[in-house]
Order: structure tokens, then C-alpha cells, then sequence
């Protein structure tokens, strides 16, 4: 061919080649993910558990200031009010949140929260006194009082929590410590519970973790010193803990769906958000697997995670001890 031509078409293909380019980039990983990711508060004293009001504004708890607080549409954040009572130490203080389903008619609010003597569950009005409806969930002197309570597609609410740094409490149906609990909006044990108590299913440690594919409960456990479980969660069955961490063979205990080490995990909240299950990891970053637990870590860059939540709005919230995230789960 010769020179000349080779040199003009050299130059077209270039052109054309920068225009593509210019057109529809071809993202990288690192240039993409700020895009993945959006953070709308910051500033906050260790962020807990977050729900949505009807009209979209979300009800956040902060476990170490005792505050209810909220961010409307545009993005404010404002208290709403300090919860009286509670008892904070590493792990302890105003915990889970839960807005009642039938809201519209009823008010209804309902927090988990540790005082001086035990961890319990309340419901409010916003702005009002909290009305204790479950008292007596084991605590320790810092540790292991799990916290995490969400509606169910049954209506009723469910709540995981700790054995209070008493492992025997796991395996023990009289105790409301290291189990997963079934209650009606009074406190009540819901119909058709298992053991015609609060309690839907035993042998947990630590759960701070709960949510539904369709009418399947999911649960997330933190271990000891070998492994934290995520786990799939059925009326009645029994966990293993304390005779077991993670799976093992002994009758009558469910083995966990996965198992990561305690070194690289550590789970808290869990979602379910456009098929996969998202865990928040108190090791850094956030599980994105599948149903069967199989996948890796996202969001590594915020480190500590606290809690994911799909949003009323089609988003996927992340919630750090000192920030939240709203994001598309990738």
C-alpha cells in the first residue's frame, strides 16, 4: 500500500477510534463504583438500624447517643427524639427499628434497646414515651445482645437476639437470650409459634441480622472464635449454639447455609435486594452473595458496616457507625 494511503486511513481509523471512544467510554471498576455509591449523612455517633415512615422519610437509630433520628426527602437530618433509659457500653444501647406495616392507623414505632438490667422492646409514638412490650432479654456486661428487629410478610415482628455472654442461654427455650423471636405488635407470642412462647427458633449466639426472600427467613449470627454463620431460618429448629459453632453433625441441629471466619467477617444487618443477599461485615465492607452465601465483599473502601437495607425507593442503604450510603448494590 502506499505511504500516503496507509498514513490517511491510519489517521480516519484514529479519529473514528477517539470518537467511539469519546461516545461510550469503556468504565473501569475504580472509575464506576463512586458512581455505585452515594453518601447522604455523615457526622454520626455509631448508626444502628434504619426504616422508612410512609412518606419516604427514614427513622435511623444511633446506639450511643440514644436517639430516634430522622432524613427526609431532601436529604436533612434532624432528631427526633432520645430515648430514656438506655444503657450504652461497646455493643449496647439504642439498637434496632422497625416502623409497624399498618402505620397509617396505628403510629407505630418499635425500638430494641439495652437498659441497666436487660434488653427489651418497645413501641411508640414519635415524640412520645416508649411503652416496653418484651423486657427480660438477657444482657451482658457489654456483649452479645443482638438487637436487630424487622416485620415479617406475616406481619408479625421478629427479633434477634444475644446470649447476653451466657452461652447456655442458647440452648435453653426458657430464656429469651440467644434466640429469634415471634411477637405480636403487644408483645405477645404470635400464633402458631413453635414452643407457644416468643420463641421461633433457638441456639444462637449473637443474631443482628434478619430478612425474607419471599416467606423465608434469613438470619446472620456472629461466632465465638471460629466462624460467624449466615443461616436459614425455620420454626422450631435449633442452631447448634453453644454446642456448636458452625456446622456439625449432632441430631436435631441445623447447620449453617455459610460460614466465614470470624477473622474477616463479624455480620451484622442483612438484606435481601434484587436477588442477592447483602451483609453488612463489622470486619470492613459488605457481603454481596447469593442465597447459598457464595459471593464476596463490596463497599471494602467504607470499612466497618453496620447495616444494608433496601429502600422504599428501589436503593440499597449502607450504614457505617459514622455515615449512610444509599447505592445500586454493585
Amino acid at each position: 500500500m502506499h505511504a500516503r494511503r496507509r498514513t490517511v486511513i491510519g489517521a480516519v481509523v484514529a479519529a473514528a477510534t477517539a470518537t467511539a471512544a469519546f461516545a461510550a467510554p469503556m468504565a473501569t471498576a475504580s472509575e464506576a463504583s463512586p458512581m455505585a455509591i452515594k453518601q447522604i449523612a455523615s457526622g454520626l455517633n455509631q448508626a444502628w438500624a434504619v426504616d422508612w415512615l410512609p412518606d419516604g422519610t427514614a427513622l435511623f437509630t444511633e446506639k450511643d447517643s440514644k436517639k430516634i433520628r430522622k432524613i427526609d426527602k431532601a436529604g436533612k437530618v434532624s432528631d427526633v427524639q432520645t430515648i430514656p433509659g438506655v444503657s450504652v457500653t461497646k455493643e449496647a444501647g439504642l439498637l434496632g427499628i422497625a416502623v409497624s406495616p399498618t402505620y397509617a392507623a396505628d403510629q407505630l414505632v418499635f425500638i430494641y434497646y439495652t437498659t441497666g438490667s436487660d434488653n427489651r422492646i418497645a413501641k411508640l409514638k414519635l415524640g412520645q414515651a416508649p411503652q416496653p412490650i418484651v423486657t427480660g432479654i438477657p444482657r451482658g456486661s457489654s456483649f452479645h445482645h443482638g438487637g436487630r428487629i424487622a416485620f415479617g410478610p406475616d406481619g408479625f415482628l421478629y427479633a434477634g437476639t444475644g446470649d447476653g455472654q451466657n452461652s447456655a442461654n442458647g440452648q435453653n427455650k426458657n430464656s429469651l437470650g440467644g434466640k429469634i423471636l415471634r411477637i405480636t405488635k403487644d408483645g405477645a407470642a404470635a400464633p402458631g409459634n413453635p414452643f407457644n412462647s416468643r420463641v421461633y427458633s433457638y441456639g444462637h449466639r449473637n443474631v443482628q441480622g434478619l430478612t425474607w426472600v419471599g416467606a423465608q427467613l434469613y438470619a446472620t449470627d456472629i461466632g465465638a472464635s471460629k466462624v460467624d454463620e449466615l443461616n436459614k431460618i425455620d420454626a422450631g429448629k435449633n442452631y447448634g449454639w453453644s454446642t456448636c459453632e458452625g456446622p456439625c453433625g449432632n441430631p436435631g441441629m441445623t447447620n449453617p447455609v455459610k460460614t466465614w471466619s470470624t477473622s474477616s467477617a463479624t455480620p451484622s444487618g442483612l438484606a435481601h435486594y434484587k436477588g442477592s443477599l447483602y451483609i453488612a461485615s463489622l470486619k470492613g465492607g459488605t457481603y454481596k452473595t447469593n442465597l447459598s452465601g457464595s459471593g464476596g465483599k463490596i463497599y471494602t473502601n467504607l470499612g466497618r458496616t453496620r447495616a444494608a437495607q433496601a429502600a422504599p425507593d428501589g436503593s440499597l442503604w449502607i450504614i457505617t457507625p459514622g455515615g449512610i450510603y444509599t447505592s445500586d448494590g454493585n
